[in-house]
């Protein structure tokens, strides 16, 4: 996964993530891409994430640049995916691909034998952890 943005994750998530990634079953395309992805963040406390980052529970507006549909959802656990009619679980792709970006971002990235392209529009109620 060459040329991705740079990302952030806090310190809460990324042990939530971890903890999450140590129970699945299966080494999923998902799953392995996750561990990169939480490898390579600059990691911070939850007070010093910047304004406009994804973190779990911020409820995103993204693209789908391929498309050109526009999607509005809470980026959960997959345990909490039930609690909201709007969530995508972190270990879907496109959860995935949206932890830690920012506002304006884009990423492209794979999924089976194709290539998502994302591209963040707006974070909001993001309440970091």
């Amino acid at each position: 996964m060459a040329n991705l943005p740079p990302i952030t994750v806090t310190t809460v998530d990324r042990a939530r993530l971890y903890a999450l990634l140590e129970q699945q079953p299966d080494d999923s395309d998902e799953t392995e891409h996750l561990y990169v992805e939480l490898e390579r963040a600059r990691i911070v406390t939850p007070e010093q994430l910047p304004e406009g980052t994804v973190c779990l529970g911020s409820h995103l507006r993204f693209r789908d640049t391929d498309s050109g549909k526009e999607h509005q959802r809470v980026l959960v656990l997959p345990q909490d995916t039930g609690h909201y009619p709007d969530a995508i679980s972190i270990l879907s792709p496109a959860g995935a691909a949206l932890l830690g970006l920012s506002v304006g971002d884009s990423i492209h990235w794979p999924y089976r034998q194709r290539t998502l392209h994302l591209q963040l529009l707006e974070v909001s109620s993001a309440e970091p952890g």
